[in-house]
């Protein structure tokens, strides 16, 4: 079961500049601790003629569109033919992929987005990982810290994994649809081609291929 929430079963790394970087972890929260220092030295290796460094420790790809009122704070990357709308707020440790759209008044943070993820309208994704081609609705946000403050588990059935960490939001797969005004409670995480009605409260392991209702109700897709 465990197995579910391996990187290689949640991500086509093909798809990632971060995909060496990814591969020498099991899970893909071992990874968010490392983010920021990752982005520096990736940043140092990018073609000129490709990306242009706007301050400091941020890259944005030539091909990008980034509009005036964005904010965007190192390290951070944007990747070729990705929009960053008005409002968008970056915070640093953020490196998001080709084709992505960040949107009006979404809020990243310590965060990797896979190649076409879109997060368009009032979202805030922290301490998470979004797979390729995964969507998050209208208002919807990952919940990246217990209201106790203790430290995060990801429940998958009766097991709690343990994951040492105080911050974690959301590790969605590929293709992972979030429905609008959902929210992604610490440790959720989402298997590929997963469906996620609007107006869910979601918390530990979803499978994959599945239709997330609400807790205690989730049904498999059917072809």
């Amino acid at each position: 079961m465990l197995e579910n929430l391996f990187i290689r079963n949640l991500y086509d790394l093909s798809h990632t500049a971060a995909a060496e970087y990814l591969e020498q972890y099991t899970y893909p929260w071992e990874a968010l601790a490392g983010i920021g220092a990752f982005i520096c030295k990736l940043g140092e290796t990018l073609p000129p003629e490709e990306y242009e460094k706007r301050g400091e420790d941020v890259w944005i790809a030539k091909s990008a569109t980034v509009f005036p009122s964005a904010y965007i704070h190192g390290p951070a990357i944007i990747g070729p033919e990705t929009e960053v709308r008005q409002g968008a707020f970056i915070r640093g440790n953020a490196l998001v992929g080709a084709h992505c759209v960040v949107g009006n008044s979404t809020e990243l943070k310590n965060v990797i987005l896979f190649d076409n993820v879109q997060v368009p309208h009032y979202n805030y994704v922290g301490d998470s990982i979004l797979g390729y081609k995964s969507h998050m609705g209208a208002g919807s946000i990952t919940s990246n810290v217990k209201s106790d403050k203790t430290l995060v588990t990801v429940r998958v059935g009766d097991e709690r994994l343990e994951t040492g960490r105080k911050k974690f939001g959301a590790m969605l797969g590929d293709c992972v649809e979030v429905g609008c005004n959902s929210v992604l409670n610490p440790g959720t995480v989402i298997g590929r081609h997963t469906n996620v009605y609007p107006l869910s409260m979601v918390r530990g392991f979803v499978p994959a291929n599945s239709i997330y209702k609400r807790a205690g109700e989730i049904a498999e897709k059917v072809e």
